[in-house]
This record gives C-alpha cells, structure tokens and sequence, in this order.
C-alpha cells in the first residue's frame, strides 16, 4: 500500500493581490519543470495543510498550492466580502496566468472536488487531467442529509453535540442558525459555534475515529474559517445552481480523470460518486471499501497516490508520443 511522499518545503511563495479586500497565498513546491498540478483544498474555509504536498511524486509534480479567500494564511482571515464560487474560479484562472501555467492537473476533495469541477467545467481547455475524491456536487438533498437530518441517525450523539448551540426555535435549519451566529457580534458564541461546526465534520469524516484529524479541525484559527466561510457558501447553496456540475459535466469530455469515494462517505454519500461517473464516464471510480469522507485514511491514501503516480505517466507518455 502506498504511503505519503516525504515532506518537503516550497521553493517559492508568492502573495497575490486580487480585488479588495483580499490578498491570496500561494506557494510551489517540488519540480519546476515537472507537471503542474494545483491543490484545491476542501471546506470552503480550511486552508491548505502539512499534507497536501505529499500527495504527488515532488519529481515529476511542480505542484501548487493556495489559500481560497478568507482561508489560511490568505488575508483578510474569515473575509465573507467578495467570496463566492465565481470569485475562487477567477482566482484560479490568475494564478495560472500569474505562473505562466499553460494546462495543469487539479486536485481536490469534498468542497476542493466542488471547485475543482466548476473550473474545469469552466476552463476545460486548460486542465490537463482532473483527479477528485469524496465528491461534493452541492445539490440539496446532499447538503441536507448531513446538516439537517440523514447523517443525524447515524451519529445522534455527535449530532446532539452539534446541535447544541443553535436555540430550539431555530433548528428547523441548522446551517441557517449556525450562519447567524457565526456572524454575529458575539465573539464567544461565534468561536462556540466554530469549533461545534468543526468538530461534527471531524468526527463524522472517516470510518474510524482519527484524533489527529479532530485536534486539526478543532484548532481555532482554521475552525473558525472553516465555519465562517462553509456556512457562507452553504446558505448560499455554493453560489451554484442545482444539478449544475452533472447538468455541465459534458464539457469534461476529453480530459483524463480519477473519481475516488469511500464506500462509508457520511458526509458525501457515494452516490455522489457514481451520479458524476454516470454524467462523466469517461473518468475512472475508485471506490475505497474500509473508508469514510477524509483524505487520510490508508486506502484513500493509496489510491491518491496512485492516482497521481499514474496521471504523471499517462501525461509523460503523450508528451513523448504526440498525436
């Protein structure tokens, strides 16, 4: 089974000015000549993590990675203003011009495979090959079965928890109640309410319980991003319409892709999965059978990598045998 790449540091960092207020991190690391690949990382919210490099092969892989809008080490921490999906896909299309990126490879997972799809759906003639894992597609049914009741049955006492900071009159609609708390005036009750948010997503994020994962959801800085801007985005029904990435997934004809689901996805339930690959047969899925939602558990692990090591050999072969 394949296990993480080791760590490595960036070679460059960069800080991006885009429109006001926003300033957007982003940093390279691996080979500068390889194969240039772009981490989209999950949320919306969380920020980029000491992970997301080791997932591909650091010498075939120019690999690059950024801090969507009020996430991670982007500025201004937890800006709602100006953020919308339209506004992280502008910023992905200025990064690659910024780079001087002909095509890349994306690479992301939940809300990260969201985004992902949405450029490549948008941009299809710049990707290069598309790998996405623990598939979000942002339609109702999904969004409400792990914040209003589905995900609940499985995990009531988590869900209790989670639960508790939204008064009982408003729980007819928790994202909706969590939303007014997390932009309240209220700093207390907003840092309450982000690490609740945090914590019901760690703990329902992978089919054993995995501490690290919680400690790391649960560290104030990223937790209150993560709830800020995920609740953002979600009372907003990710500033998509519904259906949108199946209904456009015709404008991924062409482009090598990698589906990868845990067969236990709580979070995303697998027929997310397997309504892309209908809408998309084109690309492989990868069903991890002892796996939940999260990155991290060893067989999602494994078929990342091995997902990447095969897209870079794929790609190194058609760059030496053109059509």
């Amino acid at each position: 089974m394949l296990v993480y790449y080791p760590e490595i540091k960036p070679y460059q960092r960069h800080q991006f000015d885009v429109e006001l207020p926003h300033q957007l991190y982003v940093d390279e690391s691996g080979n500068p000549e390889g194969i240039p690949v772009l981490f989209v990382h999950d949320g919306p919210g969380a920020g980029c993590g000491r992970y997301d490099r080791r997932y591909f092969d650091p010498e075939l892989y120019r690999i690059i990675l950024f801090d969507q809008r009020g996430s991670g080490r982007s500025t201004p921490h937890t800006s709602l203003e100006n953020n919308t999906t339209a506004h992280l896909v502008a910023d992905m299309e200025a990064i690659r011009e910024a780079l001087g990126v002909e095509k890349w490879v994306l690479f992301g997972g939940s809300w990260g495979a969201t985004l992902s799809l949405v450029y490549a759906q948008t941009y299809p003639e710049r990707v290069k090959g598309l790998i996405v894992h623990g598939v979000n597609l942002y339609r109702k049914e999904e969004l409400g079965w792990f914040y209003q009741e589905g995900a609940s049955r499985i995990f009531p006492d988590y869900w209790e928890d989670f639960v508790r900071p939204v008064p009982p009159a408003e729980r007819d609609d928790i994202v909706a109640g969590y939303y007014r708390l997390l932009t309240g005036d209220n700093d207390l009750a907003k840092m309450g309410a982000a690490k609740s948010w945090s914590l019901w997503l760690a703990r329902c994020a992978t089919l054993r319980p995995n501490q690290d994962l919680i400690d790391s959801y649960s560290r104030p800085h990223r937790a209150l991003s993560r709830a800020c801007v995920s609740t953002h985005y979600l009372v907003h029904h990710g500033f998509l319409e519904d259906n949108q990435l199946l209904r456009n997934a015709h404008r991924l004809s062409g482009i090598p892709g990698t589906i990868i689901h845990g067969r236990y996805d709580m979070v995303c339930p697998l027929d997310n999965a397997f309504a892309l690959h209908s809408a998309w047969p084109e690309a492989q899925l990868n069903i991890i059978r002892e796996a939940g939602h999260g990155d991290r558990e060893p067989g999602t692990v494994d078929a990342l990598l091995r997902a990447t090591d095969d897209l870079a050999r794929q790609l190194r072969h058609d760059n030496n045998h053109p059509a």
